[in-house]
């Protein structure tokens, strides 16, 4: 079950790698509410930053697929689990009748050639599975990328930065000026418009 095992985490962990160097750039066109916002900046250089990894693993979407992605895989292993303690008793039922002598050559061979269709056909479904798993993790990934950075439009709209730079460590921002550190306000308002939507569904 390795690959499953693997496709578990490939949410988060893909979310941060695929991010690295993620460079959202905001709405510059759009007016400022306030003059002292626009100042603030004009004064930081039109740059702000977010902890990616704070908001990966704080963002209420991502935790919510990253749970279903989790639900799947337990079904997933249990489902192979059962086909293969099947495939075993098999295995054993076969390996007991022929030691004692109460199935032909003939038969035999047929039953062996049974139980290696009956591996290859389990071996077939695992395979299946950890695909169909880090496929979905993967479109999960886009889904919550795609949701950031349509929010951090929204976001910028009142605040005016040319730039929105995504941190982690490690990766190309190696020190950043904590008042540039936006992560918070975007961590509130992400969940703030993600559990608005859910609760409409």
């Amino acid at each position: 079950m390795n690959k499953i095992s693997v496709a578990r985490n490939t949410l988060i962990v893909t979310a941060l790698i695929a991010a690295g160097a993620l460079m959202m750039a905001g709405c510059g066109k759009n007016k400022p509410a306030g003059e002292s916002e626009a100042a603030t900046a004009r004064n930081h250089g039109g740059i702000a930053f977010v902890e990616l990894d704070s908001v990966i693993a704080n963002f209420d979407m991502a935790k919510d697929k990253a749970t279903e992605l989790e639900e799947k895989t337990k079904n997933s292993e249990a489902e192979l689990a059962s086909k293969s303690q099947a495939f075993d008793r098999d295995v054993r039922d076969f390996q007991n009748k022929v030691q004692k002598g109460l199935v032909t050559r003939a038969t035999a061979a047929e039953m062996e050639q049974t139980l290696q269709q009956q591996q290859q056909t389990l071996l077939a479904r695992r395979d299946e599975m950890a695909y169909s798993l880090n496929e979905e993790s993967l479109v999960a990934q886009r889904q919550v990328l795609e949701y950031i950075n349509t929010y951090l439009v929204e976001f910028n709209a009142d605040r005016g930065f040319q730039y929105i730079l995504a941190k982690q460590f490690p990766g190309p921002i190696l020190f950043s000026d904590s008042s540039l550190d936006v992560t918070a306000d975007v961590i509130a308002g992400l969940n703030a418009r993600y559990n608005a939507e859910k609760a409409k569904k």
